[in-house]
């Protein structure tokens, strides 16, 4: 059980009784938890500290869920789950679209969410060990884009972009094998990388954002990540 997986958490949810139940579960894994009961106290906790992962209540009194991800990613990409209840199918879409990670269903188990949180966990912090394996090895470099994944940063035209955790790895996985096509299904099951009951608008809504953020920097490494219609995507490469 000694991932070295702990970390800090924000559980964010108006029921003191999720709150606490979640709480004592990912304190027995060594998580640090913090507690909002609201959006406008779950917004101000997450822009003053730095916590690596958030669990975000869709519905919340004042500022939802929706509102809160939304302001939050002007300012931080902190890996974010939304927890909602299951006839919110079209409120999880709208998750995805403002930056979400993932989302689990009302109800849960406390197991589950401990699961979720340390494959999240597991994977935005990989590349912390990467870097005593590969020196700074493991960097791609394209005429508009550089993928830095010993560091875990992506510059578009010598700017930093700032990605979520779940873009930096839908754009390395793309980048990785450049001109070769994917397919939503392959997508949602190489990138998210275990058991993910999502809709393949999951993988629109990141690519979307994705190509946004790297658009404000640059067209050109915003036009390298392309729609193959009826099919799926794939990072395309401009040949001499």
């Amino acid at each position: 059980m000694n991932e070295q997986l702990d970390g800090k958490i924000l559980v964010v949810d108006d029921e003191e009784r999720i709150r606490r139940l979640v709480k004592m579960y990912l304190e027995r894994e060594s998580f640090e938890v913090d507690e909002a009961e609201d959006g406008e106290e779950a917004l101000e906790l997450a822009l003053e500290q730095e916590y690596d992962v958030i669990l975000l209540d869709l519905m919340l009194p004042g500022k939802d869920g929706i509102e809160v991800c939304k302001e939050l990613r002007e300012k931080k990409a902190t890996p974010v789950i939304m927890l909602t209840a299951k006839g919110e199918e079209a409120n999880r879409v709208q998750g995805f679209e403002v930056g979400t990670d993932d989302y689990i269903v009302k109800p849960f188990s406390p197991r589950e969410v401990v699961l979720r949180v340390k494959a999240l966990l597991r994977r935005s912090s990989a590349t912390k060990f990467l870097q005593t394996e590969t020196a700074t090895k493991d960097v791609l470099v394209f005429d508009h884009l550089t993928i830095e994944n010993d560091a875990h940063r992506v510059k578009a035209d010598g700017v930093d972009v700032n990605l979520t955790p779940k873009e930096y790895e839908l754009l390395l996985f793309l980048a990785q094998s450049p001109d070769k096509v994917f397919d939503r299904e392959q997508l949602l099951k190489e990138v998210w990388q275990y058991e993910f009951f999502g809709d393949l608008r999951t993988v629109d809504t990141h690519v979307k954002r994705l190509r946004e953020k790297l658009s404000r920097v640059s067209k050109e490494a915003s036009k390298m990540i392309v729609t193959v219609w009826g099919v799926g995507y794939k990072f395309e490469v401009e040949g001499e």
